[in-house]
């Protein structure tokens, strides 16, 4: 594979010709690695098989093993993929957009993965303008897994340039929105009353 794309998007102001130049990279079946409001994410298009098992094969694990979560736009997409009840969405309406990941029910519409149907899936709608505007232009939801840096005291890679050099024969595009996070989003189980799965960079007993 040929070296990736390297996008300088403005974190503050998403540049469209080069999030529409992403997107269509997507589209096309691409893998990216993308800025969120914590640490950078691998993401591809959740309805390309081929590109989710790209996806897969980075981070080294089996696509019907894989807990892989969807990054959202907002609350709207949550609920064509997720079964969500009434205070469940009052909860993630006041913790959304922010550095969660939302354990919830897999819906019907949600896409199977090496023949496997997920029970569960994980929702994020991060606050990044950035990981927003890549969804919104793509029409549905982003794919998403941590990049995870193999470095004993720094677990997430944050640094762009970095992360290009390391990936830049796995993926076909890295995004440089900025320096990124070395926290992880909090995973919570909606199922277990809110429980915490991994402690993260948001306190969901703020919202509760």
């Amino acid at each position: 594979m040929p070296n990736a794309v390297f996008l300088q998007i403005h974190p503050d102001n998403p540049q469209p010709k080069k999030i529409q130049e992403a997107v269509e990279i997507l589209r096309n079946g691409g893998v990216i690695i993308y800025p969120t409001d914590t640490i950078y994410g691998l993401g591809c298009d959740i309805h390309n098989t081929r590109a989710v098992e790209r996806v897969c094969q980075i981070k080294g694990v089996k696509p019907d093993k894989v807990n892989l979560s969807f990054i959202c736009s907002d609350l709207t997409h949550i609920s064509d993929y997720a079964k969500i009840d009434t205070p469940t969405y009052k909860v993630m309406k006041k913790a959304l957009p922010g550095p969660f990941t939302f354990v919830l029910d897999a819906s019907s519409r949600v896409p199977r993965y090496a023949g496997s149907k997920k029970k569960t899936v994980g929702i994020r709608v991060p606050d990044n303008k950035i990981a927003l505007a890549l969804v919104q232009e793509l029409g549905n939801p982003i794919l998403s897994t941590s990049i995870r840096d193999e470095d004993e005291v720094l677990e997430y890679s944050t640094d762009p340039e970095l992360i290009y050099e390391k990936y830049r024969n796995l993926v076909d595009a890295v995004i440089d929105g900025g320096p990124g996070q070395n926290i992880a989003s909090t995973v919570i189980d909606v199922a277990n009353n809110f429980e915490v799965l991994r402690e993260g960079a948001g306190d969901i007993e703020e919202y509760l």
